[in-house]
Formats: structure tokens, C-alpha cells, sequence
């Protein structure tokens, strides 16, 4: 009996088993309808899942559906825009509910989510995205048919999620950032205790001003429910804003007209621990053995509607009173801790909103600071009253604050300042409506970054004038590098209150300036002994200008002296304007611009070089180099312009020589050739005899040169050696490789003494009509590996033969003459007859060719031979 009650056993597991791995397939489809059929009978909007998975073990023995990478796209006015993203949501019912017909609902009992997105957006006509209700969806209700899902929730579980709410009428942004919320509660009950709890990161910004940013905040509350009347009730609660406890009292009604708010908050305790606890753990330490005295109260109310056009009526007081704390590590307190501060509502209209600051000091050893602020009219156009007076020394700063540095701070600060503004002429520039006074100057500040670089500043000094902001000294050091700067900011508050562009025009002036402090160094890799150089982008809050002197300018390997131009500041680029420095035994002259606007910096240069020694410049400037190489064995001065783009090096800041373009116009001054240190001039003289490469006279020479894609383009010129002209043209590569042509137009009196041998036989009158025999020279090869070519060997045959010919037609003209006279001389008396017997001309031709024969003979020589 036993053996098969067992066996019975066996068989029902068996079958529960593969019914649990068989149910989720049978049951897939129908799933997966009925999750489709409830979005699209509710929503007008785009919406779309990866899948729909049904499992009886993940939340046994409930049923469980997950449903994947699940979207909901607005469609206009908010077309694109995503609404809900999310990338895991599990529904958790019984299983007796798989089995329900196609008409009955299907009840969820939980629901769970993870990693997900809520894009809350109002249109400047007050439209949300929300509302993606299908309008006819009431109608649909009243038919009398189930819906396809009911919700019956006991418990939600909500896992990292992002919730962003923009309103683009009132410029409000806030982000709740990395949101972890559970809640349990019977909802199929009008009225429940909600058990909640809630961690997340607030940030907001209202009108470009940010006041709050990753605000660490958390609440664990239980709240009363009336679901029938959408009224939520405070009970036993504990909120904190970063560490700074709160308690609530109230409740929250949603109404047809809004939300309607009787709430009131304290801090359960006054310790001024409160305070401390309002700043992030990121730039504080633990408060557990911090030293305090004095108190610090939170206490407030909200009391009204919350509407289109009312706020509730509020008010906030923040408070404390001869307060102090010491950390236990730190050496020094701060005393003397007094804070007043109001932000009220009377009337229910957000223009009302008041804040006032009457007081916030403190005390370091025997500095003092003072605050105090009024704004008005937060709403619409903020009215602030503020000043600042007192002395913080940065050294104390840090003795009695756990300021997380890598170096410790050092300088006095002080400050006594008043400003009037409002935020309407900020926005507008009109800065004649605001009113400064007074001076903030720092003095013996000393700061060392991550990587060991320090910044003095020895002295600094700004004066707010009524209308701008004067920087009257800042004088400083760092590295090998010194810096005085004045001048002035024409929208200091733009800046601050607006993000605007930071205007101003300076003057700065230096004894020396090392390029290499103001670059910053990346992390070494694995393969690195250290990390690389990386050159700061330009910012784009930059709109300014820069009148700079500099007696030395230290860049890479080179030593500019005095440095003069104007540099302007905007849109991440800087212009160069007048720039001048003397370099090489000269002066080069710069304007043009470098852009680190795109991920690649670039630039575009016109350069003048004038008086400039050739050989430094062509053998100290990279760049240079690979634009004429054979420029470096010259003594000598150049005169050039150079026009020049292309991509900068973004950790050298140096031109990336595969991308540059650009013209080259030079002029030669005062020039001689150092052949013996040229490779390439030491093969041609190899191969030309007849030049000396170390006598040519480059003076005056004038060179066009173009350059793009790593090729240099040399436009043909002349050179003149002696009374030969050589034309020059061709082009080679930044890898050296060449390709020149050389058209030596050439005297035949330089082409060996065989060749001189024959011109002395001819007569003056056809010596005199010699041409200049032209032999061409191909260069390949690279500059240091040359490989010469030349047709002198042709050239020179063909001379040969050709002042042969011309000295046997001269030796024959001279034949037929002396023959004539030789047959006139011994002509017979009778010959002298009036009747004269002609000559046959075989007989002259006879006798004239026995005479060439005997004067050839006797004239000819052996042959020989030429290069």
C-alpha cells in the first residue's frame, strides 16, 4: 500500500513539474494578447515590448509575467519623445488567473520594475506628454465589457529609475536620479496604510540657476490612503535631505481644482549636527565624533492649493544660534556659527516668494565672515540685495573643515562687497541697472593639483564698480611660468546667475611663460612610464580678449623672445592677432586661429618670417623640416610668408603634420651652401662635374612651394652658377621620398678639354655661334639615400659629332680654296690666251679630294673619349 500511495505521489509531482515547464507555453500567447489589447484600448502613443515570458518558479506559487525592454513614445505634439522606458516589469498574479476566458480580467497582485525611465514634459501652451489617454476611452468603459488586466497591487518594488520633469513655461528642471521606492498595501481596499520606503538624488534648476544638485534624499513613512477621496496622510515618518533629519504632519489632497496641502516639518532634534548633515558626505566625513554646540532648527508649514496660478502659502525658518563644531582630527573650530533665514509665502502667489538671509557668520581664530541677502519677486524678475564682509584664511579653512584635498590650501581672502541687481537686467546686459561696491582680494594662495603642479597667486585684487567688475592686480606664478594680469568683466553676474559667455578685455604681461605649465597630464597606461600631455580645451563660456607681452615664451624646444599680439576668446577657438616674436636671428609674425571646438583642435596660420637664420628655422621647426628638407645646409637669412591649416595633436598641441596644407613664398638672403653636410648635394657633385655645389649663389633666390597630403609641390626656379642657369622643380614627400627635375642650360666650355680641343679648330665667327647644350638631372630616391640620374653622357656624344661635322666642313671649305689657287699657279703660258679651256670637274674632284686626304692625314689625331 505504501509503494504505491509513493508511486500515486511520484506521478501527481510529475506532473505538477511538467505542467510548471508546460503552463508558461500554453499560456504565452494569451499573455502577450492580453498585455497588448489593455495598452491599446488605454493609450495613444507608441508602444512597444521585446517580450512577454510567463514563469510559475519566480515568484512560486504565483504566477509571475515579465515583460521586456518595454517603451511608450509620445506621439505630437511631442513626437520622439520618450515617455516611459523600461527594461524589466514583472507582474505578479495567481495561477488561477491564466486560466480565465478571453472577456474576464486578469487581477495583478504585484508589481516590480528596474532600470527604468519617466519623461515628465510640459509645452510652453501647458500641455503635459502625459496625457496619452485615448479620448474615446470612456465611452469604451461604459460597453460593459472586462478589462483585460485589473489591478489588485498588495506590494510595488521600484529598482533604479530616472525620473526628469521639464517645464518649458516656467524653466523648472528636476531630475530624481537612481530612485529605489518599495510599497506594501491591500489597494483593493478604499482606505490602507501604505508602508513606503524611498531613496533617491534630487537635482533642480529653475531658470538656468541650479539650486540643488544630487541632493541625496530618503523617506520611510507609512501613509494613510483614502483612495475613495485621493487623500494621503502623514503618519509615522523619518525623511532625510542628504543627513539632516525632517519629520512631516499632514496631508496631501488631490482635487478637480489641484492638489490641495496642509503640511507642516521640523527637525525632531536641534543639534547642529542638523546642519553638518546638509552637506554631502562627498565633501564632508562622518559626524559621529564631531564636537558641536549651539543648535540648528528646520521648521515650516505649507498650507493651500496648489493650482495654475497659486502656490500654498509657506514658510521655512532656518535658524541657529552661537552654534560651533570641531572634527575630532582637525585642529581648529569654528566658532561663533550664526544663521537666520526666512523663505516665506503670505499671499498664495509665487511672485510673493520672499527670501531672506539676515545673517550667516562664523569665525576662524580671529576672522570673522559676515553675509546677508534679501530677494523678492523669485517668480518673475528676482530682485537681490546682497553683501559680503570679512576675512577667511584658507590655511584655517582646512584646519577646521575636512576639506578632501591632495595638497592643502593656503592664502588670505577677504571681501566687503555690496551688489543691487536684478535678474531681468542680467539677462539683458543692461548692466548701467547694476550697482556694486566695494573689493574681494586674495593674497598668498597656493594650490597644487593631482599631478604636482602649483599655482601661486601672490596677489589678486577686483573692484565691483557700479556698472562692471575691475580686476585691478592678479599676479602669479607657476612652474617656470609668471604672470600680471588686469582688466575687466562686463557680465560677471550673467555668468554666475545665467550661464551667459564670460566677457572681458585683459592685459597680461610676464618675464617668461612655459607652454608646458598650462597643460595638464593624463593617467599613464599600463604601457606608459608616464602619462601623456594634455592640453586643456578652450572653454566655451570664454568671450574675452588678451593684449599679452612676454619677454620669453618657452613652447616645446623652442626660445621666442619678446612676444607681443592681442589673443581673442570665443566660441572654444582663439584668434591671434598681431602675434610677434623674435626667433632664429629674426622675426616671425603670426595671425590665424586654433579651434578645440571639435574632438580634433585645428588651426589655420599666416606666418611672416623675416631676417630668419635658414638653417634654425629649417632644422629646430618640425614642420619646416618636412617642407624643405635641403633648406638646413644653408647659410644664410629668409624672408617667407607661409599660409598654413590643418589638425593639431591633442596632447602636444603641435601641428599633425599628415594634415596639414598650405603655400610657401620665400626670398634667399645673403646665402651660402654647406654642400659638404648635404647628402643629396655631395651625389650631384659626384655626378656633375662641371658645377660645384659649394660655389652656387642662392642670393635673391625667390621659391613658391605648396603642400597638402603630406606632398610638397616645389614651382620651378632659377639658379644661377657662373653663366649657367640650372632650373629647379619637382616634388617630394614628408617621408622624404623624392622626384626633382634639374635643367642645367650649359656652356659647351664646361664640358671637358676634348670638347674645348675641338672649338679652338673653328673659326672665330663659328666658335661665337655655340649654343648652351642643356642636360637634364632626375633626383629619386630619399634626401639622405639620393639616387641621380643625367643625360650628360648623351648630350655630350652628341656635341661631339656635331663639332666634328662642323671642323671637316670647315676643313673642306678651306680644301676647295687652296685647290683653285693651286690650279690658277700652274696654268701654262699658253693658258693666258683669251680663250680659256674649261676645267672638267671630274679632274677638280679628283685632284680636290687627293689634296683633303693629305690634310686630313697629316691633322688627324687619335680619338677620345668624354664623360
Amino acid at each position: 500500500m505504501v509503494k504505491k500511495i509513493l508511486k500515486i505521489v511520484g506521478i501527481v509531482l510529475l506532473l505538477l513539474i511538467v505542467s510548471a515547464f508546460a503552463i508558461p507555453y500554453l499560456f504565452e500567447d494569451q499573455i502577450k494578447a492580453k498585455i497588448a489589447k489593455s495598452i491599446n484600448e488605454s493609450v495613444d502613443a507608441k508602444v512597444a515590448f521585446a517580450e512577454a515570458d510567463l514563469s510559475l518558479f519566480k515568484s512560486f506559487p504565483s504566477a509571475n509575467v515579465s515583460i521586456e525592454k518595454l517603451s511608450i513614445i509620445n506621439k505630437a505634439p511631442f513626437e520622439g519623445d520618450t515617455l516611459v522606458a523600461l527594461e524589466e516589469l514583472n507582474l505578479k498574479m495567481s495561477v488561477m488567473e491564466l486560466f480565465n476566458s478571453d472577456d474576464e480580467p486578469m487581477n495583478i497582485d504585484a508589481i516590480s520594475t528596474k532600470n527604468g525611465l519617466i519623461n515628465i514634459i510640459f509645452n510652453k501652451d501647458g500641455i503635459g506628454n502625459f496625457d496619452i489617454a485615448l479620448k474615446n476611452a470612456e465611452k469604451k468603459a461604459d460597453t460593459g465589457k472586462s478589462k483585460p488586466l485589473a489591478l489588485k497591487i498588495k506590494e510595488y518594488d521600484v529598482e533604479n529609475f530616472k525620473f526628469k520633469y521639464f517645464d518649458e513655461r516656467s524653466k523648472i528642471n528636476m531630475v530624481l536620479d537612481s530612485i529605489n521606492h518599495t510599497g506594501s498595501g491591500d489597494f483593493t481596499n478604499d482606505v490602507l496604510d501604505l508602508d513606503t520606503k524611498t531613496t533617491t538624488k534630487a537635482s533642480l534648476t529653475m531658470d538656468k540657476v541650479n539650486y540643488m544638485n544630487n541632493i541625496a534624499i530618503s523617506l520611510d513613512a507609512i501613509l494613510g490612503i483614502d483612495l475613495k477621496n485621493s487623500k494621503y496622510t502623514f503618519k509615522q515618518n523619518k525623511a532625510k535631505i542628504n543627513d539632516l533629519p525632517l519629520e512631516f504632519d499632514g496631508f496631501i489632497q488631490m482635487v478637480d481644482a489641484g492638489q490641495n496641502y496642509d503640511l507642516k516639518f521640523k527637525t525632531p532634534t536641534s543639534s547642529f549636527k542638523n546642519f553638518l548633515g546638509l552637506i554631502p558626505s562627498a565633501y564632508s566625513s562622518s559626524l559621529d565624533k564631531v564636537k558641536t554646540s549651539g543648535d540648528f532648527t528646520v521648521v515650516g508649514f505649507a498650507k493651500g492649493m496648489l493650482t495654475d496660478t497659486t502656490v500654498p502659502k509657506f514658510n521655512v525658518a532656518i535658524a541657529s544660534n552661537n552654534a560651533s563644531f570641531q572634527y575630532p582630527d582637525l585642529p581648529k573650530s569654528v566658532k561663533n556659527i550664526v544663521i537666520d533665514t526666512k523663505i516665506i509665502n503670505e499671499t498664495g502667489l509665487m511672485n510673493d516668494t520672499y527670501v531672506n538671509l539676515d545673517k550667516l557668520s562664523f569665525s576662524i581664530d580671529q576672522d570673522v565672515f559676515n553675509a546677508k541677502a534679501n530677494i523678492k519677486n523669485v517668480a518673475t524678475n528676482a530682485l537681490v540685495d546682497a553683501a559680503l564682509k570679512g576675512t577667511i584664511n584658507l590655511g584655517s579653512l582646512s584646519q577646521a573643515y575636512p576639506i578632501k584635498l591632495d595638497k592643502p590650501l593656503s592664502g588670505i581672502l577677504k571681501a566687503d562687497v555690496t551688489t543691487k541687481f536684478d535678474m531681468e537686467s542680467v539677462e539683458k546686459s543692461q548692466y548701467e541697472k547694476i550697482n556694486n561696491a566695494g573689493t574681494m582680494s586674495l593674497s598668498g594662495f597656493k594650490y597644487v593639483d593631482e599631478n604636482g603642479k602649483a599655482m601661486n597667486i601672490s596677489s589678486a585684487m577686483v573692484a565691483f564698480n557700479p556698472s562692471r567688475v575691475n580686476l585691478q592686480e592678479f599676479k602669479a606664478t607657476t612652474g617656470k611660468s609668471d604672470l600680471s594680469v588686469t582688466g575687466v568683466l562686463e557680465n560677471f553676474y550673467g555668468f554666475i546667475f545665467r550661464n551667459h559667455e564670460l566677457k572681458g578685455n585683459f592685459n597680461m604681461n610676464s618675464n617668461q611663460i612655459a607652454v608646458d605649465d598650462f597643460m595638464t597630464t593624463s593617467e599613464p597606461t599600463k604601457a606608459e612610464a608616464k602619462g601623456k600631455s594634455e592640453a586643456m580645451k578652450i572653454p566655451a563660456f570664454l568671450n574675452c580678449s588678451l593684449t599679452a607681452k612676454a619677454n620669453t615664451v618657452l613652447y616645446d624646444n623652442l626660445t621666442l623672445k619678446d612676444v607681443s599680439g592681442k589673443l581673442i576668446v570665443k566660441d572654444q577657438a582663439v584668434t591671434l592677432e598681431n602675434v610677434k616674436t623674435n626667433i632664429f636671428g629674426g622675426q616671425i609674425g603670426v595671425n590665424g586661429m586654433v579651434s578645440t571646438k571639435e574632438k580634433t583642435p585645428k588651426f589655420n596660420m599666416n606666418l611672416n618670417l623675416n631676417q630668419v637664420n635658414i638653417a634654425e628655422t629649417f632644422t629646430q621647426l618640425d614642420m619646416l623640416k618636412k617642407i624643405a628638407p635641403i633648406a638646413g645646409i644653408i647659410n644664410g637669412k629668409l624672408n617667407s610668408t607661409i599660409k598654413l591649416s590643418g589638425n593639431l595633436d591633442a596632447n602636444e598641441m603641435t601641428p599633425d603634420l599628415k594634415t596639414i596644407s598650405g603655400d610657401l613664398l620665400g626670398q634667399l638672403l645673403s646665402t651660402t651652401v654647406n654642400a659638404k653636410n648635404s647628402t643629396l648635394l655631395s651625389a650631384l657633385s659626384s655626378n656633375i662635374k662641371f658645377i660645384d655645389m659649394s660655389k652656387v649663389n642662392l642670393n635673391d633666390l625667390k621659391a613658391a612651394v605648396s603642400f597638402k597630403d603630406g606632398k610638397v609641390n616645389v614651382k620651378p626656379f632659377d639658379i644661377k652658377y657662373q653663366d649657367m642657369k640650372v632650373t629647379v622643380a619637382g616634388t617630394h614627400g614628408f617621408d622624404q621620398l623624392m622626384n626633382y627635375n634639374l635643367k642645367f642650360d650649359v656652356p659647351a666650355k664646361y664640358l671637358g678639354s676634348d670638347i674645348n680641343n675641338l672649338i679652338s679648330k673653328l673659326t672665330p665667327a663659328n666658335a661665337a655661334k655655340m649654343e648652351n647644350i642643356p642636360i637634364n638631372a632626375i633626383l629619386g630616391g630619399s634626401f639622405s639615400q639620393p639616387k641621380i640620374s643625367t643625360d650628360i653622357k648623351a648630350a655630350t656624344t652628341t656635341l661631339v659629332s656635331n663639332l666634328a661635322k662642323q671642323q671637316k666642313e670647315q676643313l673642306i671649305g678651306k680644301g676647295t680654296s687652296a685647290l683653285t689657287d693651286l690650279l690658277n699657279k700652274n696654268k701654262k703660258p699658253a693658258d693666258t690666251s683669251t680663250t680659256k679651256t674649261p676645267v672638267k670637274k671630274e679632274e677638280v674632284k679628283t685632284k680636290a679630294k687627293d689634296f683633303l686626304n693629305g690634310i686630313l692625314k697629316k691633322k688627324e689625331k687619335p680619338a677620345t673619349t668624354t664623360p
